[in-house]
């Protein structure tokens, strides 16, 4: 595992660029009108299963072996998911979402192609300082991939890409030009970059202390084991905190606007 935060989100971040071209531009366009040469980033986001070995608490130790803490648990029943955050002591430094599809809920078929996948992973592959951005550790057909699509998106994309982060995310409380989530909105949309819709751009708001929205993500090529298809990869998210009761900015996250940005990577 990594010894220093700074290896292991330089590690995500660029895996995660290699299959997400757009955040370049994203970051250049931000860049250009709001003055700011380093853009902050809230949260990463990383999808796994909740099968011995793999669950959360697997993917989290690469996080908390360096200081970060689980600081909330959420319930996505729809999409038959447990998803918890982790943030470190040190707020300047990303906050952590790891999700985990509950396997066991989902067809017998689904299952079977799961378990596949994960039979053909190395018993200690998850203890490698790379592996939060390794991908895939398997081969699966293109068809295996549409049967999984047509009962979990999640699960679809994650035989495809496997481990990596989903989402980086722009802080918009750490804009200089910018101050409001709307804003920056109509300037992506403006520049024709296409934002999730589910549930209205803009997910939440200052009564629950937390406004995200987010890109759709790219179309890359991914290499199944019958045929090369290109398939939405990841995508950017954009985040508004706002102070609570007590004039601190909220850390944490919300169950009912998260629901719609795992949908950033629906197939449209």
């Amino acid at each position: 595992m990594h010894t220093n935060t700074t290896d292991l989100f330089t590690g995500l971040w660029l895996d995660y660029l290699a299959i997400t071209p757009s955040a370049k531009k994203v970051h250049a366009l931000l860049q250009q009108h709001d003055g700011q040469a380093t853009i902050v980033n809230d949260h990463i986001a990383l999808r796994t299963v909740n099968l011995p070995g793999l669950n959360v608490a697997s993917l989290a130790q690469h996080f908390t072996a360096l200081g970060y803490v689980q600081s909330g648990e959420y319930d996505f029943a729809s999409k038959k998911l447990d998803a918890w955050h982790y943030q470190h002591p040190d707020l300047t430094l990303p906050k952590v979402f790891i999700s985990e599809l509950r396997v066991n809920e989902l067809s017998s078929a689904a299952q079977t192609i799961i378990q596949k996948m994960i039979a053909q992973m190395l018993p200690d592959a998850v203890q490698a300082d790379d592996f939060l951005y390794s991908g895939t550790h398997w081969q699966v057909s293109s068809q295996d991939y549409q049967t999984l699509l047509q009962e979990s998106e999640y699960a679809a994309w994650l035989s495809a890409w496997g481990f990596r982060a989903n989402h980086f995310t722009v802080s918009i409380n750490h804009l200089h030009t910018f101050s409001e989530l709307t804003d920056v909105n109509d300037l992506l949309l403006a520049n024709d970059f296409r934002l999730n819709t589910a549930g209205g751009i803009i997910k939440g708001g200052a009564e629950v202390c937390l406004a995200q929205s987010s890109t759709m993500a790219d179309s890359m090529p991914v290499a199944f084991t019958d045929q090369t298809i290109a398939i939405p990869s990841c995508f950017y998210e954009f985040a508004q905190r706002y102070a609570m009761g007590n004039g601190e900015l909220y850390q944490g996250f919300v169950a009912a606007s998260a629901d719609k940005i795992f949908e950033s990577t629906n197939v449209t």
